[in-house]
């Protein structure tokens, strides 16, 4: 899952969406796509670390941490 910090630096940055995009060197519609949920992209998403790069994030930073709890939970919210 793409984190918080991610989303947040795309839509704050300087630099329009199109030149992030070309600067990681994906098309501009793939990065609307990933920011909007359109896209879906795994953990360590190679495009999702391309454009971090360009955000000045580290691989990490790019997504959110899952924690699965012993009730087997995504980051215990357990829908209470």
């Amino acid at each position: 899952m793409i984190s918080k910090e991610f989303l947040t630096r795309v839509k704050l940055s300087r630099l329009r969406s199109y030149q992030i995009a070309q600067l990681a060197g994906l098309h501009p519609s793939t990065l609307s796509k990933l920011v909007t949920g359109i896209e879906h992209p795994k953990n360590k998403d190679l495009r999702i670390i391309a454009v971090g790069r360009v955000l000045g994030l580290k691989p990490d930073e790019c997504f959110e941490q899952v924690v699965v709890t012993a009730a087997g939970d995504t980051n215990g919210t357990g829908g209470a």
